[in-house]
């Protein structure tokens, strides 16, 4: 079997309403979806959600990444994917959400050679997964109402709520919040690399006593050092890594130093579901569980996000809720997963289990 075509779309999403954490507001996104054809006919379908802050990538220079891949891409055989994947890192550093399309295309070519779901062709643990739901930053008694909203008319038991702008609105909002949604829902926060390791400390302390059992990314995403530190200073309380986490090597260098509980795989950082298995096995190795993460995707990613999780015993959490704030949550791409307030079924169908046309 060899890939007879390569093609791309730009996919705008709409958000409901704008979308603040501590480094950025969103109103919209832009994804490009990627179709993979094959001479024996499987057509696989890929996404790269490119968001310049973190990736460093930007549609434009995504689409230029895949445009060169593409050449490297045509009379490759898809079930190949380290061969693809080495590939790939040959041609660019980086540019983890322009690889990422690739890679989910291929999985899902080969999900439907298998004639088996994703989430069976990456390991199948379970079909299963419970998603969070993120409550964005706002003031304090907005954001509670908003956790009440989830809690008692949508189902959802674990909330994730931004912060990383001022502690003392965080601690407050996190106290309305415990008051509106009561003792038994979950709690975990996203500094999103806002606080020092000081600010860190003093807002911890002060999430404690609501019950947060973790807390992500508190520092700049360099600061490895720091977050090792961070984890000494404080107790009773998980520390996260997401936008430290994009490659192995950083999934490595966080693992010895001690500096996280958790890690945070996002497909978009690492490039894929190759690279996120990678990461999950080499935190399982130290002891570590991992939760998997979503940019501003379509289903399409998030269907392969939540594949992963349901594929691994050490990923533990799913936080593959941003397809929930837009306008059309299904983007015009219906299947990949059945949910019940906050229990995502994974569809036991080929591949992603998508019914995609472009």
């Amino acid at each position: 079997m060899k890939i007879t075509d390569v093609k791309t779309e730009i996919f705008q999403i709409e958000l409901t309403e704008p979308f603040r954490v501590a480094f950025a507001e969103v109103t919209h996104s832009t994804s490009i979806l990627l179709k993979i054809s094959t001479d024996e006919g499987y057509e696989g379908y890929g996404e790269a959600a490119p968001f310049a802050p973190v990736t460093g990538e930007t549609p434009e220079g995504c689409l230029a990444v895949l445009n060169m891949f593409r050449q490297g891409l045509i009379g490759k055989n898809p079930l190949d994917i380290e061969q693809i994947h080495a590939m790939m890192d040959g041609l660019v550093h980086g540019n983890g959400s322009a690889k990422c399309a690739v890679d989910i295309a291929l999985h899902d070519i080969k999900g439907k050679v298998m004639g088996q779901p994703l989430y069976r062709v990456l390991g199948g643990y379970q079909g299963i997964v419970q998603n969070d739901v993120t409550i964005g930053i706002n003031d304090p008694e907005k954001m509670a109402e908003s956790a009440r909203d989830y809690v008692e008319n949508k189902g959802y038991r674990i909330l994730k709520i931004k912060a990383g702008i001022d502690p003392k609105d965080d601690i407050r909002a996190i106290r309305l919040i415990r008051e509106a949604v009561g003792p038994k829902v979950r709690l975990r926060v996203d500094a999103n690399q806002g606080y020092t390791v000081n600010r860190a400390v003093f807002a911890l302390e002060g999430m404690k006593e609501y019950g947060v059992e973790a807390v992500e990314q508190c520092l700049p995403d360099w600061d490895l050092d720091g977050a090792a530190m961070l984890r000494q200073k404080v107790s009773g309380i998980q520390l996260m890594l997401d936008e430290s986490i994009h490659t192995t090597r950083d999934a490595a260098r966080a693992c010895r130093l001690g500096a996280a509980d958790i890690l945070n795989i996002k497909l978009m950082k690492c490039g894929g579901l190759y690279r996120g298995g990678q990461i999950s096995t080499l935190a399982e190795n130290f002891g570590m569980t991992c939760m998997v993460g979503c940019m501003m995707e379509t289903k399409i990613a998030i269907t392969a996000g939540l594949s992963l999780v349901a594929a691994r015993k050490n990923i533990t959490e799913a936080d593959c809720d941003s397809f929930l704030y837009y306008k059309d949550a299904d983007n015009g791409m219906p299947g990949g997963f059945e949910r019940d307030g906050d229990m995502f079924r994974l569809l036991d169908k080929p591949g992603l289990g998508l019914e995609i046309s472009f």
